[in-house]
């Protein structure tokens, strides 16, 4: 099919693509030659390879030949292989923005083939590999497809990341540190993609390609990575952007749909319920275009749209049996994404000012909780570099679902003045009452807010001693506060415990604001753009001091 491609366009594209692939499995040694019709070795398994063809961010034409893992026995052992969440990858960003650290990324080529493999697999040679067809090749690197491949290529970068003065964050496996005088530098990784904060980023890839022989490509100051986009906006702001990514999500919908998408100023209607839609059900070409619309924005969501996010949370649960109304909701996401796509998460380092916030002062000593302190990892690295403030929104929205009456909570993590997580999702009970959804929301956030202080701390930043939550249910606020207050609503017993247990060991400062003002109001429900534009404006959309905003 791709020379099919190359003779109808006119050129000799995926040929060379192909040519250049197989040079390069011959470069790396990937394979043992015992010789033309000679037998499969005895413990080894005979299986197939055949090439996988993409077109690169770059236009880059790329054929990748892959082996069918597939037909090898399951192991035993594990092979997994991690890789960094896109919240580290966004962490390691802003601690670089924070303590004056330069960003660069880098793609390490043909990265499997940098490892062996320790499957006993062999192929024979097809008329692809010219004068070896065949012949009996023994697979000796983890070529691309091997059920251990990503598992031996982890272990070998990992060697070399060790000998680097590198080690693993506690928090993630893959965010590797190292202490550079009065600050960590750190290396996020995604297979063979890598994110780098130095000092001097450049020294370090130097070392990589000549003390390692590593193949490096796309080497420098960060532009594009995981499909987000990387620049400095008007004020020298750092901007995370899948502005690139939702092109492309353009493009798709005009050739699945033969039109451009439409204007839409939110991507659904406010108080749409899905759930209660009749219209008739898609048949399984529609569903198939459902389902990759579906799993585009669920990456645009991870990639920095976070204004989506209840949307396409909401979506993804028809994505087994969708039916034509929720086709035409997804549709409307497309519309609003590709309205509203020039949005950026702007890493903005400054510690938030809460002087005029108090800290309410009870004596705890005698309530249920007594004199708790918050629980610090003893095994941390030492804190370095700039202190960190975290904030966190959180809200619920209640029946949410009208079929099966959950709520959906809603959470909007910042460090200092950058977002760096969200969350949307329902409920895992059914609550009756506002109360009860906002206090089981409550919880989770302080559990999330817990999870983010000790990633922190483990990638050796400096906490201030309070976070702060706000949230927008004054009933709420003050039953976690007051160390006396009473429990009337036994359902909500440890929801209720576990946020006033933060609040008594001062870890968390919890504070009520009006809804208006919550910006996790867009990620707890479906909204109109004139309810939360004096919200998405200054987390998406605005370019300069977010204070200037109140002077407008």
């Amino acid at each position: 099919l791709a020379m099919q491609l190359d003779e109808k366009n006119g050129n000799n594209r995926w040929q060379e693509s192909e040519k250049l692939e197989l040079q390069q499995i011959d470069d790396y040694k990937s394979f043992s030659d015992l010789g033309k019709n000679a037998p499969i070795p005895k413990g080894f398994k005979r299986i197939r390879v055949h090439f996988v063809y993409a077109v690169k961010h770059d236009g880059r034409y790329k054929s990748r030949l892959v082996a069918g893992g597939h037909l090898t026995d399951i192991p035993i052992d594990s092979v997994y292989s991690s890789v960094v969440s896109l919240r580290g990858l966004r962490l390691v960003v802003f601690l670089g923005e924070l303590n004056d650290l330069k960003i660069w990324a880098t793609d390490i080529g043909n990265a499997y083939l940098e490892s062996k493999t320790k499957e006993k697999v062999c192929i024979i040679a097809g008329p692809e590999f010219g004068e070896l067809e065949g012949h009996t090749l023994v697979i000796v690197k983890a070529l691309y497809g091997l059920r251990s491949s990503g598992l031996r290529w982890h272990e070998r970068f990992a060697d070399t990341l060790h000998d680097m003065g590198f080690f693993p964050s506690r928090a993630e496996d893959d965010i590797w540190m190292r202490r550079n005088g009065n600050i960590y530098e750190y290396i996020a990784i995604y297979v063979d993609d890598l994110c780098i904060a130095a000092k001097d980023p450049k020294e370090i890839t130097r070392v990589f390609q000549e003390d390692y022989k590593y193949k490096l490509k796309n080497t420098g100051p960060i532009s594009y990575h995981l499909g987000c986009d990387f620049f400095s906006d008007l004020t020298g702001t750092l901007c995370l952007s899948p502005n690139s990514y939702i092109g492309k999500m353009e493009a798709t919908y005009k050739r699945l749909f033969g039109t451009s998408p439409k204007q839409a100023s939110s991507p659904l209607e406010k108080n749409d319920h899905p759930e209660l839609d009749t219209s008739d059900e898609l048949d399984i070409e529609g569903i198939k275009k459902y389902q990759s619309l579906i799993g585009a924005l669920q990456w645009a969501v991870s990639i920095g749209r976070m204004d989506i996010t209840t949307a396409v949370m909401t979506m993804s649960g028809f994505r087994v049996a969708p039916r034509q109304g929720h086709l035409e909701r997804v549709k409307r996401i497309y519309d609003y994404l590709c309205k509203m796509k020039h949005a950026a998460i702007r890493v903005r380092t400054e510690e938030p000012d809460y002087s005029d916030i108090p800290t309410p002062i009870y004596d705890w000593a005698y309530s249920t909780y007594g004199n708790v302190k918050e629980m610090q990892p003893k095994d941390a690295p030492e804190p370095l570099g700039k202190r960190v403030t975290t904030t966190t929104y959180g809200d619920a929205n209640l029946l949410h679902d009208m079929i099966t009456g959950r709520s959906v909570t809603g959470i909007f993590h910042l460090v200092n003045q950058t977002p760096i997580g969200w969350y949307s999702k329902k409920q895992g009970t059914v609550e009756t009452a506002t109360y009860g959804s906002e206090f089981v929301a409550a919880r989770i956030t302080t559990e999330q807010i817990i999870e983010v202080r000790l990633t922190l701390r483990y990638l050796g930043v400096p906490l201030n001693e309070q976070s702060y939550m706000f949230d927008d249910n004054k009933s709420v606020v003050d039953s976690s506060n007051r160390p006396h207050t009473n429990l009337h609503k036994r359902h909500t017993a440890l929801s209720f415990h576990r946020v006033r247990e933060a609040i008594a060991s001062k870890m968390l400062n919890f504070t009520f604001i009006p809804g208006s003002i919550n910006p996790a109001n867009i990620l707890s429900k479906h909204w109109a753009n004139h309810n939360v534009w004096p919200m998405l404006q200054p987390l998406l959309f605005w370019e300069g001091d977010t204070m200037d905003l109140d002077h407008d």
